[in-house]
């Protein structure tokens, strides 16, 4: 599943391409995501000129000079630059073509992604309004997520995945930000002290910038606005590495199983 850095690469490959320029098509091959495609998109952006790309947590934002259209990658989403006569692959279900020849074509297999409009501010819109901090502002730290974390006894993993806690830290990079940090996924998070968190929340910020730098990672789906994948599968420490020797200790790192997600982490080196 594309995650914040995944959805960031993508951010910052599209919009060169992108900003500034008219909507002068679109063109809805399969409207059926995980959300329907609104009937009536290509007739409200027709005209319109996207202002501005931004991220909001895994949400891509294209703001128009009015209204917002918001961009979620499913699980198996991404977003790419073509021309608009390219020929079209299975499961590229959306294009919107701007002045200038460029596409912007939507590719989606498992259509668990949305492209919705909203004409009020995208902060408002029920799936943004609730979002914590983005992990990568001055906004975030771990004294934030200590305060949250009080009374808590939900396992630590669980709760820094909390979109409502903070916005975006996905499966991949939870775990190997809790490594980092040196704490076990299945720690209660309200048994954890301020001076862990604080080390935890540099950890969060330090691996996501990190991955962002790498073009994200590329585990099966995920490609950035060109086609090409992440890299940053090659310096992951312990996600998808169960069995594997610990690169700091040497301890076979081992998996479970967290609010139904694959967690991994080394025996040795978290507590």
């Amino acid at each position: 599943m594309p995650e914040l850095p995944e959805v960031e690469t993508t951010r910052r490959g599209i919009a060169p391409h992108i900003a500034g320029w008219r909507i002068v098509d679109v063109r809805v091959r399969e409207a059926r995501l995980r959300w329907p495609v609104p009937a009536d998109l290509g007739e409200t952006l027709t005209g319109r000129r996207l202002t501005d790309v931004r991220r909001r947590g895994k949400y891509l934002l294209l703001d128009f000079d009015e209204g917002t259209l918001i961009a979620h990658l499913g699980m198996s989403g991404s977003l790419r630059i073509c021309k608009p006569g390219f020929p079209p692959r299975k499961h590229d279900h959306v294009d919107l073509v701007f002045e200038g020849d460029i596409c912007l074509r939507y590719h989606d297999p498992r259509r668990f992604g949305c492209l919705l409009w909203t004409a009020e501010p995208p902060e408002r819109h029920p799936l943004l309004a609730a979002l914590g901090p983005e992990p990568l502002d001055k906004a975030f730290d771990g004294a934030h997520l200590h305060r949250l974390a009080a009374g808590r006894n939900t396992a630590v993993k669980s709760f820094i995945m909390d979109s409502r806690v903070v916005a975006g830290v996905g499966n991949i990079y939870a775990n190997e930000a809790l490594f980092r940090a040196g704490i076990h996924p299945a720690r209660p998070a309200g048994k954890i002290s301020l001076a862990r968190y604080r080390n935890l929340g540099e950890h969060i910020a330090e691996v996501l910038a990190a991955s962002i730098e790498q073009g994200g990672t590329t585990l099966r789906d995920f490609v950035n606005e060109s086609g090409a994948p992440g890299y940053f599968k090659q310096v992951l420490r312990v996600y998808d590495r169960a069995g594997q020797p610990c690169r700091v200790c040497g301890e076979p790192i081992r998996c479970m199983r967290l609010g139904q997600r694959a967690t991994y982490y080394c025996p040795r080196c978290q507590r």
